[in-house]
Parts: C-alpha cells; structure tokens; sequence
C-alpha cells in the first residue's frame, strides 16, 4: 500500500462496516430527503423535533449485535441534510439535547462501539437546510430551491462555513479518538475550497493526526477526484467511496495502483427507517456482495435505519443475526484479506490474506471445481 494511505490499512482490513442513518426523519418513516422533495419548511417540519424521542435506545445493543455480525467499525450520521445535531454542539439548538429525549446521542454511540472494540466513524452532512446561512432560492437540494419568497433572500454563506468548522471541530475535540470522518456531499460548484477544504482538513488533522476521511469534500459519489492523481488536495481524501455500486474491477489510482476504497449500500429500498418489512437483503446477497467488494480490493459499508424509539428494525436484525453465523465460520477469509492476483472463476471468487487464499463457491457448479491456484514453492 502506497505510504500515503497507511493510516487507512487498519479500515481496509477491517473490511466490514455498519452505517447508520438516523435523525428527525426515523418518525416520517418515508426518507431522508422529506423535507427536500416535499418543500418542506422549518416550521413545517418541526413537528419532528418536538416528537424526538428514541426512548428504547441501547447504542451498546447495536454495538454488540454489529461485532457479532462481522462488522469492525460504524459511522453514525450525526448530522444529515436536515440539520439536526445528534451531539450536543454549542453552535446550535437544533440538536439531541433539546429534545425530549435530552441526550448526546453522539456521544453514548462512540462510547459503546469502542467498548465492542469497533472503529467509531462519524457522518456529517456539509449541506444543512436548517441553518438561515446556506443556500436557499437556487439551490440544487434546498427545500426553498424555487420558492419566489426566497428569491431576494439575503444569507452570509461564510458565517455558515464558520459554523460548519466549528462544530467538525466539537467533534474532533469533545469526543476522543474518531477514527473515520464521512463527509457528504460535494456536487455543482459546491465542493473543494467552497467548504474552505484545506483549512478544515488542516484543523481535523491536527486534532486527530490518525483519523481517516473520505474523497467527498471534494467530488460526489459517483467520482474518484484527485486522490487518484499523482498530485491530490489536501482534501482529496484517504478512500473512494461510491454508493449503492460495486466498481467492476475495483478501484485504481491513475498509475494503475489500487487506491483504498468502500461501498456503502442499504440494507433494504431506503437509508432511513421505514416501517415496510419488504425489499430487504438477505444475509445471503449481502455476503456475496461483500465477498465481492474484498477480491477487489475494497470495504463495504451497510446500512440500517433505526426507528423512531433508537432499535433497529426486525427485519435488520434477523440479517445481523444470519450474518454472524456466517462469520463465525468464515470471518477470516474477509478480515485482514484482498485481492488474491488470481482473476475471477465463474464460479464465485477469491480472497487472499499473505499465503493464504480463500476459494468463496457462490454457486454450484455440475462437476469438478477447478481451483487453478498456482502451487509456490
């Protein structure tokens, strides 16, 4: 691995990770972006902050039943496109703690995750629809993008850059070692130094020298940007991360070298809660499809939405519980594991950990399997 990225080789051996959405719009039960493609305003959406209230709760729970399933890190969104804080930030009022439920969220997930022994990741959305100094008429995403009232509406976009690096700081100050930091989005012209990038990957970095940030200050999911140039930004990033896509044949810098990378996906339709038990993945798909992320080379990254009282849904929790069986056997041909240099059978796939190499036979075949693994001497 090329030495730029040796703070990233802890991740990619890890191999398997939870992502998990969860904000005001777990009680809509609809999505994430409700307020976007509904025109939604503040005061029409309020009526979830008031009802915010996740009594049921036990991030040690999730914690548990996420390392059992094979996953060795999470990422909690503690602030998506809606604004609204999970941890308790001094920048804003729209956050956990004014909530009934009157905690830092944040911070009890990081504690339980590291007491499992997993990675602690955070997410954070660099639009926010909440705040009065982001773009509103005009926008690509804003619920006010064409709403004539908004058309001559006067906002101070660096007084939200301020904001913005100000509460990224909270996080890399107030609770202790975060090992990965998710950003989302960057699209338009919204990217690189219109988040004053280098300044604030600079502050992260001096905060927490060891932490691991993925390429979206920079480009949106379906891009690499610079980390796969000979040259990249300081915000380039320390991994690719593409979404609902498995690359074809991995992900390569533009030397031909691998670059580090993760594949985050839902679990069912949706990244928040919905009630809807249908359309969810199996344990099966979801191995296979991790499987196939590991002989390229990359990381996947699954996703629950808890719902309104802090559990994961039924559904969701029988694939965990699916999962770990499954890891209990074959765990080690995932962790510590990669490309195996040996090309694809038709039969399923390889991974390799040094001297080892792990034959994964995702579907039977009507004879003789031929491995073709070369004998070393």
């Amino acid at each position: 691995m090329d030495k730029r990225f040796q703070h990233v080789k802890w991740m990619m051996d890890a191999r398997f990770g939870l992502f998990i959405h969860w904000g005001l719009y777990c009680i809509n039960g609809v999505t994430e972006w409700k307020r976007s493609y509904e025109r939604l305003s503040i005061e029409e959406y309020e009526q979830y902050f008031e009802e915010f209230n996740p009594v049921d709760f036990n991030p040690r729970e999730w914690a548990k039943m996420a390392r059992e399933a094979g996953m060795r890190y999470a990422v909690l969104t503690v602030k998506h496109h809606e604004g609204f804080c999970l941890f308790d930030s001094a920048y804003t009022d729209y956050k956990s703690t004014n909530t009934k439920c009157g905690r830092d969220l944040a911070r009890e997930f990081a504690e339980a995750f590291r007491a499992e022994g997993l990675g602690v990741g955070f997410y954070y959305s660099l639009f926010d629809w909440h705040h009065p100094d982001y773009h509103h008429y005009g926008d690509l995403y804003h619920p006010m993008r064409d709403n004539e009232a908004y058309k001559d509406y006067q906002y101070d976009f660096n007084r939200y850059l301020e904001y913005m690096h100000n509460q990224i700081r909270e996080l890399c100050t107030n609770y202790g070692k975060i090992d990965i930091l998710w950003f989302d989005n960057s699209y338009g012209e919204m990217r690189g130094e219109k988040w004053k990038a280098t300044e604030l990957v600079s502050m992260i970095r001096s905060l927490q020298p060891d932490i691991v940030i993925n390429n979206r200050l920079e480009c949106n999911a379906s891009a690499k940007g610079s980390i796969s140039t000979a040259n990249p930004t300081v915000y380039a990033g320390d991994f690719v991360a593409p979404e609902q896509i498995i690359p074809p044949e991995g992900i390569l810098d533009d030397m031909g070298n691998d670059l580090p990378w993760e594949a985050c996906c839902t679990m069912n339709n949706s990244w928040c809660y919905t009630p809807n038990p249908y359309n969810y993945k199996d344990a099966k798909c979801l191995i296979r499809k991790l499987v196939e992320c590991v002989s390229k080379g990359g990381n996947l990254l699954v996703n629950i939405g808890p719902n309104a009282r802090g559990k994961f849904p039924k559904p969701a929790m029988k694939v965990l519980s699916d999962m770990a069986e499954w890891f209990e056997d074959y765990g080690k041909s995932i962790w510590n594991c990669g490309k195996a240099g040996l090309g694809k059978p038709d039969w399923g796939y390889y991974t390799r950990n040094g001297n080892y190499v792990y034959a994964h036979l995702l579907q039977q075949e009507i004879g003789p399997i031929a491995l073709n693994i070369p004998t070393e001497k």
